[in-house]
């Protein structure tokens, strides 16, 4: 699969009362730039983050939404999507962000990035749209984006190719993965063993299935 970016997308800083950081503040509108942008192990340079106790971080470092998908939930609102308008830093295209396989690595720039785990829907994000009913509804339409780990920093900037160089055997999706932990748990047994699952994650799963509450 090689896909491209269809743009690099850096956080500002809203207030808001939607806001899930204590201070009233939020990262979540995020605007396409112009030109390549540095992607540190903790995220990219110039992308402000507020709640980093619940994003950001080595596992979380970058997120990516398809401007396919995008496109579905535009026609879905009667409203214009544009890039960024999901929180992502990458809005891609021609690249199957849900059926992307844990663990799989791509090249994007000069950057090596590595497909971690979906993105949960939370309070902040229906506020910036102003759709209460957003939660429930992003989690049945299942298309919830991909965070991705750094394995090597470098600079990534819109039209780059996304180009997938390794993808383990076990076949675990984003979207497997984004069903399993929360529509549908039969799902989950497929989990338990796919080691590239940030260890937190990972760990739930098995306590869910071990039937301990996590």
């Amino acid at each position: 699969m090689t896909g491209r970016v269809a743009a690099v997308n850096l956080g500002t800083v809203t207030e808001a009362e939607w806001a899930g950081d204590a201070s009233g503040r939020s990262g979540i509108d995020k605007r396409p730039v112009d030109g390549p942008v540095m992607v540190r192990l903790d995220g990219l340079v110039g992308d402000f983050i507020a709640e980093r106790a619940h994003h950001g971080g080595a596992d979380q470092a970058v997120y990516v939404y398809a401007e396919e998908d995008a496109g579905w939930w535009a026609a879905e609102l009667g409203r214009a999507v544009p890039a960024g308008a999901f929180g992502e830093n990458l809005t891609t295209y021609a690249v199957d962000v849900t059926g992307a396989v844990i663990g799989e690595q791509w090249a994007v720039g000069t950057a090596l990035l590595q497909v971690t785990k979906p993105r949960t829907p939370c309070t902040t994000f229906a506020g910036f749209w102003g759709v209460p009913d957003l939660i429930k509804r992003f989690t049945v339409r299942a298309l919830p984006g991909a965070y991705l780990r750094v394995l090597r920093e470098g600079e990534v900037g819109p039209g780059d190719p996304v180009e997938v160089v390794e993808r383990p055997a076990h076949s675990v999706t984003i979207g497997e993965v984004f069903r399993a932990t929360s529509l549908e748990p039969e799902l989950l047994p497929r989990l338990a063993e796919v080691t590239e699952l940030p260890a937190p994650l990972l760990d739930k799963v098995r306590r869910r299935l071990a039937g301990t509450r996590p």
